[in-house]
């Protein structure tokens, strides 16, 4: 396989207060993130209000299944919005989403009790051979968006 670099940024903004992190083909991953963030500017203008979290993850949703036999993407949606707060969106909307090839390896640990992110993380980036071994946050709130980048040796 081959690895442009292991270190990009696939955590996207697709509106003010709305993210997605994107797994697979980068070039599928971003052209739908394209898609959908241009779908939420024009639906945000119609209705005069920042769009619902939830909008965009069934837009990230409808699109990925109508291209399903060409896209390889696996989309994880997480914001803010007025009506619900802080919402994520893999599946269905819960507390916390795994995407890719070492999520199982971090699912006995949130489910366990233990502290769930940098543990969950790290264990999953040592299995990973693809992991850049960089992990990138969002705390997305009302306030705005506070975005953190830690380096493989601020990991457990």
């Amino acid at each position: 396989a081959y690895v442009a670099n292991r270190v990009t940024d696939k955590l996207t903004p697709v509106h003010d207060r709305i993210f997605c992190c994107r797994s697979g083909s980068a070039a599928d991953t971003q052209a739908v993130a394209d898609a959908v963030a241009y779908q939420l500017a024009f639906h945000s203008v119609e209705l005069e209000e920042p769009p619902r979290v939830r909008t965009a993850a069934r837009l990230f949703q409808q699109t990925c299944y109508r291209y399903r036999e060409e896209l390889s993407a696996g989309i994880i949606v997480a914001g803010w919005d007025p009506r619900r707060g802080g919402q994520v969106y893999g599946a269905g909307r819960s507390r916390w989403v795994l995407w890719g090839a070492p999520r199982c390896f971090g699912v006995p640990v949130l489910t366990s009790g233990c502290p769930p992110l940098p543990t969950a993380l790290a264990l999953a980036m040592a299995r990973d051979g693809a992991s850049g071994g960089v992990v990138r946050l969002a705390a997305i709130t009302a306030d705005g968006v506070e975005r953190t980048v830690l380096a493989g040796p601020a990991l457990p």
